[in-house]
Formats: C-alpha cells, sequence, structure tokens
C-alpha cells in the first residue's frame, strides 16, 4: 500500500454522527452482502470496451444502483467509470435510465440505446439493436485500504478496543461504531479513516447510511451512500455546505472506502483575528 509522501503522519480525531430516520420513514438496513436481497448482487459497476457497427471502439462505465423491490438506476460514462476514464468534459451530463427486474434479467431501453442486465454482466446495444458488446461487474479497490500506519502515526482504532473515543463503542464484528469524538485533540494532521456504507435500497438521498467525519468539531467531510449520484457538497467526499468534490467516485454500498484527509487548521494573529482559513484536501 503506497502512502502519499505529504502525510504528515498523524491521525486526527473524528466524529462518526449517525442521523435517524423517524419510524415512518424507516427503511430495511443490510449490514452485509450474505444478508443482502436479491437485487445486491447485481447492483455495482460494470465497464469495459464496446464496439460500433462502423467498428470502432470505445470505453464505457455503468453504475447500476439498486432502487429496492426489484427497481433499478443505470447511469452510464463515456470513457469509463468515475475516476477511471470518465471523460467529464465530454459528457458532463451522464445518461441515467431506470428499469425493473423481470424473470432475473433488467432491461435499460434509453435513447441512446439499450443495457441489458444479467448474473453474465450487462450486455449493450445500439439504437437500432446491433450488439455493442459486453460489460464485465467490476469491484474496485482503494489503494490506501489496510495501509499500515506511516512511522510516528498516532492509532486511534485498531479494532481491538474504543477506549480512545468518548462513548466508544465496538461491534461484534470490531467495527467502530458511530456517535464518538476522539479524546486527543489534533491541531494540523493526516486522517486515515476506512469505513463501510450499509446498503438501504428503498431510501433516498441523506437517508442512505448518513454520517460524517467531523475535524475539531467544526467541518465535517460527509459520509453517505451516494453511489451514482452527482456528487454534491452533502454527499460522500463532500465538505459539508462547503465544498463538492471533484468527482463523485463513492462506490457501492458494503464496500470498505477509505479518505486520507490533509487538515491545516485555521490560523489567528494575537489580537484573535483569523490570519488564514482551514484548509482541507479529501482523497476518496
Amino acid at each position: 500500500m503506497l502512502w502519499r509522501h505529504a502525510l504528515l503522519g498523524l491521525i486526527v480525531g473524528l466524529i462518526l454522527a449517525a442521523r435517524g430516520v423517524s419510524a415512518a420513514e424507516e427503511h430495511v438496513v443490510y449490514t452485509s452482502a450474505e444478508k443482502a436481497d436479491q437485487d445486491f448482487s447485481l447492483q455495482g459497476e460494470y465497464t469495459g470496451e464496446l464496439k460500433s457497427p462502423e467498428g470502432n471502439s470505445f470505453q464505457v462505465g455503468i453504475q447500476v444502483i439498486a432502487l429496492g423491490k426489484g427497481e433499478f438506476r443505470a447511469v452510464a460514462y463515456h470513457g469509463g467509470l468515475p475516476g477511471d476514464g470518465w471523460d467529464r468534459q465530454a459528457d458532463p451530463n451522464p445518461a441515467s435510465v431506470e428499469a425493473t427486474l423481470k424473470e432475473g434479467v433488467v432491461t435499460f431501453a434509453g435513447e441512446r440505446g439499450t443495457g441489458i442486465l444479467s448474473k453474465e454482466g450487462l450486455e449493450v446495444l445500439s439504437s437500432d439493436k446491433t450488439k455493442l458488446g459486453k460489460l464485465a461487474r467490476v469491484e474496485r479497490k482503494s489503494p490506501t485500504l489496510g495501509a499500515a500506519p506511516p512511522a510516528g502515526a498516532i492509532v486511534l482504532f485498531d479494532g481491538s478496543n474504543a477506549v480512545a473515543f468518548e462513548n466508544g463503542r465496538v461491534t461484534e464484528d470490531k467495527w467502530l461504531m458511530q456517535g464518538v469524538t476522539s479524546k486527543q485533540k489534533f491541531g494540523d494532521c493526516t486522517l486515515h479513516l476506512e469505513f463501510l456504507l450499509p446498503y438501504k435500497p428503498t431510501a433516498r438521498g441523506q437517508e442512505r447510511g448518513n454520517s460524517g467525519c467531523y475535524l475539531q468539531g467544526r467541518y465535517e467531510v460527509q459520509i453517505l451512500d451516494s453511489f451514482g449520484l452527482s456528487g454534491e457538497d452533502n454527499e460522500c467526499g463532500g465538505i459539508y455546505g462547503v465544498k463538492k468534490p471533484l468527482v463523485n467516485i463513492c462506490l457501492p454500498p458494503l464496500v470498505w472506502q477509505t479518505y486520507d484527509i490533509d487538515f491545516i487548521a485555521a490560523r489567528y494573529g494575537a489580537d484573535g483575528k483569523k490570519v488564514s482559513p482551514a484548509k482541507i484536501t479529501v482523497r476518496h
């Protein structure tokens, strides 16, 4: 695993603040793939090379989002998946199509063509029904997932206990639960955080695994199942209410993801006036 040379070697304090929903808004929540519904196996990222009727080859990436009860949305990206080939300048508004699972197959029929999704992959047809090729399901992984802490790092959580946190709680699977604050306080630092988002297919928007990572209790880096969304400042990778991510790189729910966050605290003069604002760089 590669750590960027700019890492300062410290792990910053964090708060994972869960936001609940009322009883009337409750949705089925899955925290393991083994217990998930049948739609979960079709949800995910698909990519590969297609060939036009004229014989020209081109890359495509498609994100398939499960919406619950056999309903799906597919978002197509020219050039490849977000963060892996997608040409944002040529394709700023990716096409999105919704469809229903029928007899093990989901048929996404759009203006540009048709995608036929099954457990064998995602076959793509042109608008005149010419077969362009088949896309394979891929599972991307963060290059810093499971990386060893750099020399001098302060490890707040290693899976054994939550003694470094106020209100620290650990699940039976040895995961740190939300709603905690580090006892130790930090200024300038780098945070490496690994997180897993629940699978809530019938939920929408801010109800999908909504949480956050707070720096100094002031600045929130949003944690949310934003898979296949546009990427706003209240979605995964965004600095809440301040800055949306340059690219929505959110992976599907129940896939471990990482934040590597460089934080420079605000500076104040002797008179108490702010000299320079805080700076946050989030690598999702």
